[in-house]
């Protein structure tokens, strides 16, 4: 007789991991956007 494979914890597993994935994404972006502004900011004052 064979034990079913509980999903659950793979599921949370994938979850956690998304969500880690997108904050990181977004962390990213914002980051990008702020250099970005302050380049342009930059290129005005010249």
């Amino acid at each position: 007789m064979r034990e079913q494979f509980d999903m659950m914890a793979f599921v949370n597993a994938v979850y956690a991991l998304t969500f880690l994935c997108v904050t990181a994404l977004l962390v990213w972006s914002w980051l990008g956007m702020r250099k970005s502004e302050k380049k342009r900011e930059e290129a005005r004052e010249k």
